[in-house]
């Protein structure tokens, strides 16, 4: 079983007056099969917090468990966990078949065995063909499948990827994701997925841990997450574009941002001091019945299907996502909009926690 706990998970580095503490008190629980992704800016802890699980880095506080088992003081070795990185980590003098099967032959699996388990990992990655060929004759996104082949035949309980993808160009990246999913449905191995792209993270991840300066923001599936952010960092980083976060002062019905007054469709949780998060394709172009946001058109973007309308609301920036089949508004035009009511999201000026 590989399931992973994590329970009050701490890292600081050196001591004294001159200790950093890069990682506070983290506490998850992963189920036995499931695909978490740690999402999270540069710097934020993700990358430490797996080489933690991984054994690569010690705790200095809480303790990891995997598969019931505290693996605190257990050399990586010793863990079950296979890992993928960032750089592939190929043996260049070795060929695909050679680079899969090194761990093995050191671990003294028989020969025989070892064949059983490149072979299979080489079908599911298909990599067949390339079993003969050095890595210098292969491309990037084939180098990345062999370092995940090299996890596979390891047979762990746990795989650990440490932004994976970040080296491939985006047709190879959306094919990669494509392939680590079919092989996790394959597999169903428990897997910690380290990325700093939402886009990763939204599309790989059965649940979602977001991180900001070594906490834990959120855990939750990915449509948790994109529609009800549990604080206005979620907010902001995850969706591309981010949420658009105006911070003003609410009245019932009415809220002043940017120097407007704007008409709410449904009256905010409280008075005073709020921050609104509406997400750039839940605004619309038109007046609602109790009037619109008058919205100055400053620059547009086509994106294929779609179009980005970049304006602003008084003296704040707004972004507004609109259907590329529509005729859309020129640089210089002001536009109403109006929203749903249950579009709407509020957030605590002070904390940045969500409010409603």
């Amino acid at each position: 079983m590989g399931a992973i706990s994590l329970s009050a998970v701490e890292k600081t580095y050196g001591s004294g007056p001159k200790a950093v503490k890069v990682i506070h008190g983290v506490n998850a629980e992963i189920a036995d099969g499931e695909f978490i992704v740690i999402v999270g800016p540069s710097g934020c802890g993700k990358s430490t917090l797996l080489r933690m699980v991984a054994g690569l880095e010690d705790i200095t506080g809480g303790d990891i468990s995997i598969g019931g088992r505290v693996v605190n003081q257990l050399e990586p070795s010793e863990r079950d966990i296979a890992m993928v990185f960032q750089n592939y980590a190929l043996y260049p003098h070795m060929s695909v078949y050679d680079n899969m099967a090194y761990g093995l032959k050191i671990a003294k699996v028989p020969k025989a065995e070892i064949d059983v388990r490149v072979q299979k990992a080489a079908k599911i990655l298909e990599l067949g063909a390339l079993l003969d060929r050095k890595p210098r004759q292969l491309s990037g996104g084939q180098r990345q499948r062999v370092a995940m082949g090299r996890a596979i035949v390891r047979q762990p309980q746990v795989f650990l990827f440490d932004e994976p993808l970040s080296n491939l160009d985006a047709k190879l990246r959306a094919q990669t994701r494509l392939e680590i999913q079919k092989l996790h449905r394959e597999l169903g191995i428990t897997s910690l997925f380290v990325t700093h792209d939402q886009v990763e993270a939204m599309t790989l991840g059965e649940r979602l841990i977001v991180m900001n300066g070594g906490r834990i923001e959120q855990i939750g599936t990915p449509e948790q997450v994109y529609g009800a952010p549990a604080s206005t960092f979620v907010a902001g980083f995850i969706g591309s574009p981010p949420m658009n976060l105006l911070a003003g002062q609410a009245d019932g019905s009415r809220f002043t941002v940017g120097g407007l007054t704007l008409p709410l469709p449904q009256p905010a949780p409280r008075a005073g001091a709020l921050t609104l998060g509406l997400r750039p394709e839940h605004a619309e172009l038109g007046t609602a019945p109790n009037g619109g946001w008058p919205l100055k058109v400053e620059m547009l973007e086509m994106l294929g299907a779609e179009r980005l309308v970049y304006g602003r609301l008084g003296d704040l920036l707004f972004t507004l996502r609109i259907d590329a089949t529509r005729v859309p508004p020129k640089p210089g035009d002001t536009v109403q909009l109006h929203m749903s009511p249950g579009q709407l999201h509020w957030f605590d000026s002070g904390s940045g926690a969500r409010v409603a």
